[in-house]
């Protein structure tokens, strides 16, 4: 794997089921992959993936959820509740590529105005700013969007800037699995 090849030790990176870490806000809660050393949590990575036919309700409940999951886990460590060094944490999507998800979507409210980057904007543009905004937050120290589609699809519409791409995403893990590398009780 990447975070092997950045001198991680094979046994340290854990992918599957039962990978629980502890929350502040609930008890605890599943990641899908960890680098973990059995003495610091180095890496907590989630992978998400999202599919039609309802986007608009299943959207707000993956922001929700991630923004959610991400304070959980940076209020944790803050508490002590995940050893001394600071979790890194990475935040996958994956989005189906299909006319539900590409088109504008406009979004009523009664009340003030909605974002102008959100407002009129497809799901998947919509990811790619929960994407960005999640990193400028540091809630997330790296996020991506990977869309995928059943058909062949245009080009542009499976295209992702490069600031939420997944290039930039496995760039920052190797960073980080540099970073432990060099760390005593990784390699």
């Amino acid at each position: 794997t990447t975070c092997e090849s950045a001198g991680v030790n094979p046994a340290f990176i854990l992918s599957g089921r039962r990978l629980t870490l502890p929350g502040f806000f609930r008890p605890a809660k599943d990641w899908d992959i960890i680098l973990y050393n059995g003495a610091e949590l180095g890496a907590a990575i989630e992978l998400k993936s999202h599919i039609g036919p309802s986007f608009g309700n299943n959207f707000n409940n993956r922001v929700e959820e991630a923004i959610g999951n991400a304070k959980d886990i940076r209020v944790a460590f803050r508490e002590h509740l995940l050893g001394d060094e600071q979790p890194w944490l990475g935040y996958l999507m994956v989005l189906e590529t299909v006319a539900a998800s590409i088109k504008p979507t406009k979004t009523n409210v009664r009340a003030f105005a909605v974002d102008k980057e959100l407002d009129g904007a497809s799901y998947k543009s919509r990811y790619e700013h929960l994407c960005r905004r999640m990193m400028r937050e540091q809630l997330y120290d790296a996020a991506c969007l990977i869309p995928t589609a059943n058909i062949v699809a245009d080009e542009a519409d499976m295209a992702v800037p490069a600031d939420v791409d997944f290039e930039q995403f496995a760039a920052k893990l190797v960073a980080r699995a540099q970073y432990l590398a060099m760390r005593p009780g990784w390699a």
